[in-house]
């Protein structure tokens, strides 16, 4: 690494140590604190108000479960300084069972304002309409892709769609409806995009921005002659082979469009940005020092992998309004070498995590 980049892993490595010790401080504190971490407390063999120091130092608390996230009540892991302001419920997950929910007074915004600051404006136009053309319902996407466009200064048009039916109809072998549900989705979608509404960006997940495009293309028209300028999109399915097939084939020169990785815990990792030497890979970076991300071995959790070596992703979430200690995600990946506009680890490759990979259905992402 370069000297300036090695200042800039150093300064951002120092952020995220007192993040850290910020979000422990209060999470734990006897008063402000959250409930569910205040009678965790009581079990452990350190003190996280006096022990957690740094950033490494939460190593000291166990993994955290998946199943914790599942029932009520839905505010156990908000600390009481929020306790009278207005909540939201998200959740994550939940094709089966009970879903996994989080409660947010504006963590959802925060994430995405900060990412509104890797947008190119001249690709994403301030004042410019959005289309959000991905999961509605309890998810927390809508209501933040809505915030960020008017954040920006537009307004922000959106489908209604449910990913759970498509799974269901998809584990049900019913090919033929998930196929009518997914026609269903794009024909709002193009309503809105042909009803003059002035609409310059969007966000789409990859299976549903390839069918809008190909269904443009039918009416004979395209992604950039309907006036979209730029689009980010999200999830396992936008791989380096997608990103190629997507530039070169469904957008064009005229459309920008940028990846992303996240979920409702971790917020939005942003895509290094789009080099031609990299052969279209792409590397995700956590929004530190909100939430971190480490590549860890398969066989021991508390390990990280070398630069270059496949390992699980384990994320750390450090804000106000909740604190995960290291929750192993259901992907894997290849870590990778900080960059300059993000100065941490990042990690390229992301797919669903192989132990589950059998098990896991994919629907409209």
């Amino acid at each position: 690494m370069s000297v300036q980049l090695d200042t800039l892993v150093a300064n951002a490595k120092q952020q995220l140590d007192e993040q850290t010790v910020r979000t422990v401080q209060l999470h734990f504190h006897p008063e402000l604190g959250a409930p569910f971490w205040l009678e965790q407390a009581k079990s452990y063999n350190f003190n996280p108000l006096t022990d957690i120091n740094c950033f490494d130092d939460l190593k000291k608390f166990p993994l955290f479960e998946d199943e914790w996230l599942r029932g009520g009540p839905v505010t156990k892991f908000l600390p009481q300084k929020w306790k009278n302001e207005y909540r939201y419920t998200f959740e994550t997950g939940g094709t089966t069972g009970i879903p996994k929910s989080r409660c947010v007074v504006k963590d959802h915004w925060i994430d995405y304002e900060e990412f509104s600051k890797t947008l190119p404006d001249e690709s994403f136009p301030r004042g410019s309409n959005w289309l959000m053309l991905g999961p509605s319902g309890p998810r927390r996407l809508r209501l933040a892709v809505e915030h960020l466009c008017q954040f920006r200064g537009g307004i922000c048009f959106c489908v209604d769609l449910d990913p759970r039916w498509v799974v269901k109809l998809i584990k049900k072998g019913d090919v033929e409806g998930a196929k009518a549900y997914a026609n269903h989705v794009i024909d709002q979608a193009y309503t809105i995009l042909t009803a003059g509404h002035d609409i310059q960006c969007m966000f789409a997940t990859p299976k549903l921005l390839e069918a809008l495009a190909l269904r443009l293309m039918d009416e004979g028209t395209s992604i950039s002659e309907v006036g979209i300028k730029g689009i980010f999109a999200g999830g396992t399915e936008f791989t380096p082979q997608w990103y190629r097939f997507c530039k070169e084939e469904l957008l064009g020169n005229d459309v920008y469009i940028t990846p992303t990785y996240g979920n409702t815990l971790m917020g939005l990792a942003c895509g290094k940005p789009f080099d031609p030497a990299d052969n279209y890979k792409i590397t995700y970076h956590a929004p530190q020092p909100r939430a971190a991300i480490e590549v860890v071995k398969f066989d021991d959790y508390s390990q990280v992998v070398n630069y270059g070596e496949t390992g699980r992703v384990k994320l750390y979430t450090l804000t106000d309004e909740l604190f995960v200690p290291g929750f192993m995600e259901r992907d894997e990946g290849e870590r990778e070498l900080p960059h300059e506009k993000y100065p941490w680890d990042g990690i390229s490759g992301t797919r669903p995590f192989h132990v589950f990979a059998k098990t896991t259905t994919v629907g409209v992402y």
